[in-house]
């Protein structure tokens, strides 16, 4: 699955999104082949195939179970060695159709403000979609003539989803399945910032006099594409390391910043946190309130956010009230003040927002 020369605190791994399409397609080909393999080659999100080593393989003609380990390489991550099962079952009365559900220790989603359904899997969008895409490529023929339900189980889920604010978000029941591209990179690791800084170096060098700074790959996605004159070196995924990132363009005496973000990220720059991983600090849900109250939301909306436990749940509730765009212009000036408060005369400051499909919101300078 990976190259295990790899320097110790740099190995990148596989999300639980990666894992469960692995173990999906693998369970097709049993159904197809009336022998599950032992290993298989999957698609991921990011377009790369990946060969997983795949367990307790078994089937009739039927139904099929498969089992893939999830490896998270060097991020201290709570689901390494996850037990990423599916189990894929014949539904002849649904034919062309991919039926997704979630099984043992896959939560459960009880509250708005995630993008998933209420009372649907914990299941995220672009794992669900990649777990699909495998599904169909190599199963077309059998969905030619039947539908395939695909259940998704993590038998240590439940244990494991102690150790995260699943609960506290309203997922319960187990972990979620997550992923954008498939990949785990250690965004938690001394590796990872060191990265970061020699990232935002190499920035300084290309004559630019400007480091763009991103969260993960589809907000860097989405700020190459409103900043395509920029070279390549000048873009910086910073994951969780803001401070780390900001101290080193400070360094470097780069003139102008540009943090491009989502709602959630932007959130926690917005109230002063400078290491945005998700267990170190809550959303400030109140922030987000007295944002909402500023361009003319309804109290008792407001009072709603104010209560809620996601950024996300803001964001749709202003959605709903045609004031999107208002939001994420407040949420972008509040990160310049509050980013440039804590840097003063250091450097101009941009920042892009977009939402989850890469759509620009908003943008604010300072």
């Amino acid at each position: 699955m990976m190259d295990k020369t790899v320097k110790r605190g740099t190995r990148t791994g596989f999300t639980t999104g990666a894992c469960s399409a692995a173990a999906a397609r693998a369970a097709v080909l049993g159904l197809l082949n009336g022998r599950v393999p032992e290993t298989v080659e999957c698609l991921l999100p990011n377009g790369q195939r990946v060969s997983f080593a795949v367990n307790d393989g078994a089937c009739d003609l039927h139904q099929a179970h498969a089992m893939v380990i999830k490896d998270a390489g060097d991020d201290p991550d709570c689901t390494d060695k996850a037990h990423l099962t599916a189990d894929v079952r014949v539904r002849p009365e649904l034919q062309g159709q991919v039926l997704l559900l979630g099984g043992e220790g896959v939560g459960t989603v009880t509250m708005p403000g995630l993008g998933l359904a209420v009372g649907g899997p914990a299941i995220n969008p672009v794992p669900r979609q990649n777990i699909e895409d495998n599904v169909r490529e190599v199963g077309a023929a059998l969905l030619d003539e039947v539908g395939l339900e695909v259940t998704i189980s993590v038998p240590q889920g439940l244990e494991m989803a102690r150790k995260t604010l699943n609960a506290r978000l309203g997922i319960l029941g187990g972990i979620s399945i997550l992923g954008t591209t498939g990949i785990v990179k250690p965004y938690s690791t001394a590796a990872y910032r060191a990265s970061v800084v020699q990232g935002v170096q190499v920035a300084g060098t290309t004559g630019a006099g400007m480091v763009v700074l991103t969260t993960g790959g589809r907000t860097e996605k989405f700020v190459m594409e409103q900043l395509p004159e920029l070279p390549q070196a000048c873009f910086v995924q910073m994951g969780d390391f803001l401070r780390y990132a900001l101290d080193a363009a400070v360094k470097a005496k780069l003139p102008q910043v540009v943090i491009g973000g989502m709602v959630g990220k932007l959130t926690k720059i917005a109230q002063g946190e400078t290491i945005t991983h998700a267990g170190r600090a809550e959303v400030d849900t109140g922030l987000l309130a007295d944002l909402c109250a500023g361009i003319g939301v309804p109290p008792e909306v407001c009072e709603d956010i104010r209560n809620a436990e996601t950024a996300r749940y803001a964001s749709e509730r202003v959605e709903a009230l045609g004031l999107v765009l208002e939001f994420h212009q407040a949420l972008a000036e509040k990160v310049v003040q509050t980013v440039l408060g804590r840097y003063p005369g250091r450097f101009r400051l941009t920042v892009l927002v977009c939402d989850f499909d890469g759509r620009k919101l908003a943008e604010a300078q300072g």
